[in-house]
């Protein structure tokens, strides 16, 4: 499956005293992302968890290539790496002018909303992240 693209900005908000992205931004960067991503397929977070589903994060892993400054215009990159049961991991990139400034990869787990206890990953949904499905749930 190809990558999704989310175009943004370095705002102020986003930069450490020197104008450097905080590092940690990087994992909202990340998570908005896929949440666009999985909107674009229709995909609605707030359906989800009316299905009786959430989608929390059970590991991540970055690494920082170089850094990116106030008002930078980013492109940050989100694509399914593998899903295995109730786990999704998707890996991740921030690219500047098509240079790679962070990569890294988020393990998500789909887990019952009542017992936050895994749940197995529809296979509708798991057709639409492989791309191989319908268009919407």
């Amino acid at each position: 499956m190809t990558d999704f693209v989310l175009p943004i900005r370095v705002y102020i908000e986003d930069t450490d005293a020197g104008g450097i992205v905080f590092y940690a931004n990087y994992l909202k960067y990340f998570e908005r992302a896929r949440s666009e991503w999985l909107r674009s397929l229709g995909i609605e977070q707030s359906t989800t968890i009316h299905a009786n589903r959430l989608f929390v994060v059970r590991s991540c892993a970055m690494t920082y290539h170089a850094p990116a400054y106030l008002d930078d215009s980013l492109d940050i990159m989100a694509q399914v790496e593998a899903i295995r049961g109730a786990r999704v991991v998707f890996s991740h990139r921030a690219e500047r002018g098509g240079v790679v400034l962070v990569a890294g990869s988020v393990d998500v787990v789909c887990v019952s909303a009542d017992t936050h206890r895994p749940k197995p990953l529809p296979s509708t949904l798991r057709m639409i992240l492989t791309g191989q499905g319908p268009e919407e749930l």
